[in-house]
């Protein structure tokens, strides 16, 4: 996953988190597409400054992913998710192993229960 992606997820999940100033900054930047420069006119604080308050709020978020993984498990289930819908595809084209193809839901299902 490449990093704006991931930084657009990790903020997706705790953005709300982070101060008021943060999230602008951050906004502005990933979500504007926002040059440094372009954040630092419009908030007028120097480019460096808005690099510092990317770099520390970076940080911070994959600090609290680190703690508490709600991303990685948010993916996990996603992938889980893709897997059991390819299985339910299986299953309608070649209803003669239909029988396996739900035993293999199943317990993709039951081992995802016991990783919760």
């Amino acid at each position: 996953m490449d990093n704006t992606l991931r930084m657009a997820l990790l903020f997706d999940f705790y953005g709300p988190l982070l101060t008021r100033r943060q999230q602008d900054v951050f906004d502005m930047y990933f979500h504007e597409d926002l040059s440094l420069g372009e954040v630092g006119e419009e908030l007028e604080v120097s480019r460096q400054a808005v690099h510092d308050i990317l770099k520390r709020t970076g940080t911070i978020l994959e600090e609290l992913e680190s703690k508490l993984g709600l991303v990685e498990k948010h993916t996990r289930r996603q992938e889980l998710y893709q897997e059991l819908l390819e299985l339910v595809e299986l299953c309608r084209r070649d209803s003669e192993n239909c029988q396996i193809h739900l035993a293999a839901m199943e317990e993709k299902l039951l081992k995802a229960q016991q990783t919760s």
